[in-house]
């Protein structure tokens, strides 16, 4: 049957009070949310994508993002865990915005924890 994609206004929303409250300055108007329903990963939780540099060229754009959560991952877990992986997701995008990644060894649980609790702080 396939993946199917929808908006994620939620995981958008919440995503803006994370950033502002950890003063994470995303363009988020080059930045979408989307719910992915059928995917066979069960590791998975969130995914975040970039517009590769060659498709930015040759449609004279910026770089742009997706933060993906997949559904029947995502959607069961507790509050705190999902607060978790949105910043997860989020520390991902550079601040530059210029269509790379940050890697794992920032993107990683101990500076995700030290967020988590600047965050509730």
């Amino acid at each position: 049957m396939g993946i199917k994609y929808e908006p994620a206004p939620d995981i958008e929303s919440v995503s803006k009070i994370i950033a502002d409250k950890l003063s994470i300055n995303h363009d988020f108007s080059r930045v979408r949310f989307i719910r992915s329903r059928g995917s066979k990963s069960r590791r998975t939780l969130a995914r975040c994508h970039a517009l590769p540099r060659i498709m930015q060229k040759a449609l004279d754009v910026n770089a742009h993002y997706v933060i993906e959560v997949i559904s029947e991952n995502f959607d069961e877990l507790g509050k705190e865990e999902k607060i978790k992986t949105i910043i997860h997701e989020l520390m991902h995008i550079p601040k530059s915005m210029g269509g790379g990644f940050r890697h794992h060894d920032y993107v990683c649980r101990k500076n995700i924890d030290i967020l988590y609790k600047r965050l509730n702080g």
